[in-house]
């Protein structure tokens, strides 16, 4: 391991978990009830058996989702399921493997999929939109930014916005990856009050269930940490490519935004209608301090290309006192990045504390890596910046 996935391995801080004490089960639900957008990600293993997609499952989940949406709740979908309704029209006796066949099978599958929601929300009077988003329509800021406003006008004329990864054009350099990180983007760009993430599990347990029967379900997490990692497990079922590692990480970017997460059994019967009702129903994830649109953009909705190992002093200016980050407190650099790219700044014992926008590319920040400012001219022959990161582009993290 190199020294900056060793860095990256320790960022997640102590858990405070609430799973005790009913009054306060109850109590967390009840703003559950005052909820005004959500966003509902639903994976494959929730609308599809062997691997083909269960009309009867998807059925019920339109009809869900049309019911709160009559209640005056604004819904978007983030659906997972293009492949499983595409293979079977193409003459392939199983799950497609290699990438033109998933590619191929998404292509053919999108279509189905989105013809199939759109006839069931036409029964209840709802119309809907299609969007096939990549990571690059994330990282790019005017793409972001007009994405949200697409969104934003759907919301505002009544709309079911339905969202899934472009995956017949989607590669490794350009994926989100799963869906469940992609709702959490989609949650993050909608400022959505509430990411529900229907699954094949009723919740998060305090161990794996499937080979731990002694498993108690956690109602309540408060803060996101290793001993809740520990407890994630593994990938789910054959149809899915997501588990609740990702899950959890989906529940991360969007609670250290400021809005909750709730992850259940997706094929619970009108499930979000009796989450919205503060039924005790899966695991709820509580918010952090609500941040902004835009450092929420900067933070969660574009990896990281760098890392910056910071001295104790540039710690404590950024965290304590609100400053920028200089040149004269970065110990090391690692990655390649360029100018505006977003980086990771860590302390010397490996906490992520903060992301930022860069100044500098990753060589010329190398070279001024504790460094004076007054001397970056002299050093780099040009003096764009005084500050590596500025506070203005710099997002803490918990």
């Amino acid at each position: 391991m190199n020294n900056t996935e060793e860095i990256f391995t320790q960022t997640h801080t102590p858990v405070q978990v609430s799973n005790t004490g009913s009054n306060r089960k109850f109590h967390t639900r009840e703003c559950l009830s005052n909820v005004k957008r959500i966003v509902v990600k639903v994976g494959s293993s929730t609308i599809s058996d062997n691997l083909r997609i269960n009309e009867v499952a998807l059925d019920g989940l339109v009809h869900d989702l049309a019911t709160v949406k009559q209640k005056g709740i604004e819904v978007i979908l983030v659906t997972s399921g293009a492949i499983a309704a595409g293979w079977p029209y193409l003459g392939l006796n199983t799950k497609p493997q290699t990438l033109p066949e998933l590619q191929a099978s998404a292509a053919v599958g999108q279509i189905r999929l989105m013809a199939a929601y759109e006839e069931r929300f036409r029964k209840y009077h709802q119309v809907c939109s299609t969007h096939l988003l990549t990571q690059d329509d994330f990282s790019d800021r005017k793409r972001y930014t007009r994405m949200n406003d697409a969104i934003q006008k759907l919301l505002q004329l009544g709309a079911i916005p339905i969202i899934n990864e472009n995956d017949s054009v989607a590669v490794d350099e350009i994926k989100v990856g799963d869906n469940d990180t992609l709702s959490a983007y989609v949650t993050n760009l909608a400022q959505a009050d509430l990411l529900i993430i229907l699954s094949d599990q009723q919740g998060l347990f305090t161990a794996d269930p499937r080979h731990n029967p002694d498993v108690e379900l956690i109602h309540t997490v408060d803060t996101i940490s290793d001993e809740i990692w520990q407890a994630a497990g593994n990938a789910g079922t054959a149809s899915g490519t997501g588990g609740m590692v990702t899950k959890l990480r989906a529940a991360e970017i969007v609670t250290a935004s400021g809005e909750m997460v709730l992850i259940a059994y997706g094929r619970e019967p009108m499930v979000v209608t009796r989450i919205l009702s503060s039924e005790l129903i899966g695991t709820l994830f509580l918010p952090n301090t609500r941040i902004s649109g835009r450092k929420r953009w900067i933070a969660y909705s574009r990896p990281p290309q760098g890392y910056l190992v910071l001295d104790s002093g540039a710690r404590n200016a950024l965290v304590q006192g609100g400053k920028s980050l200089l040149p004269a407190g970065v110990r090391r650099v690692e990655g390649h990045f360029n100018y505006s790219d977003t980086v990771s700044c860590f302390t010397e014992d490996g906490v992520e504390i903060a992301r930022g926008l860069i100044n500098y590319n990753s060589t010329d920040t190398s070279k001024l890596a504790g460094k004076q400012t007054h001397d970056i001219e002299k050093i780099l022959g040009y003096h764009d910046y005084d500050e590596i990161i500025h506070r203005d582009n710099l997002v803490l993290l918990n």
